[in-house]
């Protein structure tokens, strides 16, 4: 945040936001199959085969009465908004079927049974030890947790600008989180983010302002110190119930099936950061999709570079009325033209080789018709020097025409315009055929 980095989740394609979102929604149900069927499971693997293989395997213990819970909640939270957006379907779930499972006494897992008593005091600050030897150990999970941790806190605020209309400051943002995640881990806590499902809920119950997060927290502490024996009561089969409904809403499946309407780049994408987001984990599924995202880019560019060639033999059967276009159908002899529409960069420089390696010694003059040329890089400069030395070498006259201010400036610091000469860039594809013109009748009259 302070070095102003917030603005790089911009840059994530939509396709790998909506594809890590839906894989974040799966894993979120599996994890929640268990308690959703009253499994008895033992240790669950951490990974996505592992869990399902173990559900597989114990699904013979399933109690139908933890089963039923769920199905109650889960249908509690479908039918609340319908009577009541006011209050959270979720918390009037968790109240009403925590009372009706304590009343009937049946028989399913709770915090309590599961987990023991809530604590209902805040833990003391303590400092850790620190070394070289753990920081060494740490840098490289912690890194990867704060990319993340920032990542899904600047969408969780992308998604609410979209759902209430407003704008907020990604490195602010960054800044709060930040000192956060240095002092919670003091009182033993684990680091928070912001999140799309508790962001998107919020919103949807009226949550427009920061106040609405602090109420959240207020309330959470108001749990623990207080209602947190009330707590204990709370069955796992309702909470799994709330998680599958936050995992089916946080699916997007309206968002991929458009998706899957479109360019099959955009679905090669979309499946992988899906599959990765499952299978792997988040961390590669954000690397790997935004390499294939910018491999795909790239291609695009590539497919939408053209490198047009003009000449003095060809006919100049061409109807356009645009006197440019008319111009470079007339090509006096002796010239040869060369017009770049995209970008040249690294992965245009193999066309433009490609077009250029057919250049032949009948011509003295070569022009290159840099208008619609809009970006440079180091790789295409390469291309253009070695274009230069080799029209040198076979003692041809290279000319660029209404080249745009970025090749320019980078032919400046290059000092590849100092070989080529300004002499050399006349502006105007007119003015550079007249340049042209001159060279052709200076070399015949020197012959």
């Amino acid at each position: 945040g302070v070095f102003k980095l917030g603005i790089l989740v911009k840059y994530i394609p939509y396709t790998i936001i909506t594809g890590f979102t839906a894989g974040i929604a799966v894993t979120i149900l599996t994890t929640q199959i268990g308690d959703f069927f009253g499994l008895v499971t033992g240790p669950m693997p951490g990974d996505f085969v592992g869990k399902i293989t173990t559900y597989i395997k114990s699904f013979d213990t399933i109690n139908f009465y933890a089963m039923g819970v769920a199905l109650v909640s889960f249908a509690l939270i479908l039918i609340w908004p319908k009577i009541s957006r006011k209050i959270p379907g979720s918390l009037v779930v968790i109240v009403v079927v925590t009372v009706l499972v304590k009343i009937l006494n049946l028989p399913v897992d709770t915090i309590g049974s599961r987990y023991g008593a809530i604590p209902t005091s805040l833990p003391m600050p303590k400092f850790p030890e620190i070394s070289f030897e753990m920081i060494q150990g740490l840098i490289s999970p912690a890194l990867s947790i704060a990319i993340l941790a920032a990542i899904e806190s600047l969408l969780s605020a992308v998604v609410a600008d979209g759902m209430i209309g407003a704008k907020h400051d990604s490195n602010m943002e960054l800044v709060g989180l930040g000192i956060a995640n240095m002092v919670v881990p003091l009182f033993g806590g684990i680091p928070s983010t912001g999140a799309i499902a508790r962001t998107a809920t919020n919103v949807k119950n009226g949550g427009r302002t920061p106040v609405a997060g602090i109420i959240h927290a207020i309330t959470l502490l108001l749990v623990m110190l207080i209602f947190g024996r009330f707590a204990v009561y709370i069955p796992l089969a309702t909470l799994a119930a709330i998680l599958v409904s936050v995992a089916i809403n946080m699916a997007g499946i309206p968002a991929i099936k458009l998706l899957c309407k479109g360019q099959k780049s955009d679905i090669t994408v979309l499946t992988v950061t899906f599959l990765l987001t499952i299978f792997v984990d988040l961390t590669m599924a954000i690397e790997v999709g935004l390499v294939c995202a910018a491999f795909f880019f790239i291609k695009k560019m590539i497919d939408l570079s053209v490198i047009r060639e003009f000449h003095s033999s060809e006919n100049n059967g061409d109807s356009s009325t645009n006197e440019k276009n008319e111009l470079i159908h007339n090509i006096p002899e002796g010239i040869f033209v060369f017009e770049i529409d995209g970008p040249l960069f690294f992965g245009t420089a193999q066309k433009f080789e490609v077009a250029t390696s057919r250049l032949g010694i009948d011509y003295k003059v070569l022009v290159l018709r840099l208008q619609n040329m809009s970006y440079l890089d180091a790789g295409g400069l390469h291309v253009l020097e070695q274009l230069y030395d080799t029209c040198k070498s076979r003692n041809i006259t290279l000319l660029i025409s209404e080249i745009r201010i970025q090749p320019y400036i980078l032919l400046l610091k290059s000092k590849l315009l100092d070989k080529i000469g300004k002499d050399n860039l006349p502006g105007s594809m007119q003015e550079t055929l007249e340049r042209g013109k001159e060279i052709i009748a200076q070399g015949k009259n020197k012959e």
